[in-house]
């Protein structure tokens, strides 16, 4: 996955950059809205949905459980409803423990060169 940004600086996101954004089919988030009561983005008068920075940040979170941590839908739901912050919290440390992993690969690569 790329890398997400750490602000959401848009208003509004249209499902087509959300689903680009995490690359995702726009019928997984179609899906995860009905099985999240958390997701619900905005809809205008023809039901095109408008996804906030909340939003976005709950997809993030749903991401995190679903396709990093590998849990069934019916875990995150549980996870997520039991207690969202520690979601927030487990997920920032993964980052920042694969943003090591990515720094100390790449310092072996340098180390490599050296031989």
């Amino acid at each position: 996955m790329a890398t997400l940004p750490t602000k959401w600086t848009k208003r509004y996101y249209s499902i087509g950059e959300v689903a680009e954004i995490f690359e995702l089919n726009t019928s997984t988030l179609r899906f995860w809205e009905k099985e999240f009561p958390e997701l619900r983005p905005k809809k205008n008068e023809r039901g095109v949905r408008k996804y906030t920075p909340e939003n976005m940040e709950a997809v993030r979170r749903i991401y995190h459980l679903v396709k990093e941590r590998g849990f069934t839908l019916k875990g995150a739901r549980q996870k997520y409803k039991d207690n969202p912050t520690d979601v927030v919290q487990t997920e920032d440390v993964v980052r920042r423990l694969l943003k090591i992993k990515g720094d100390m690969e790449s310092l072996r690569k340098q180390l490599d060169s050296f031989k």
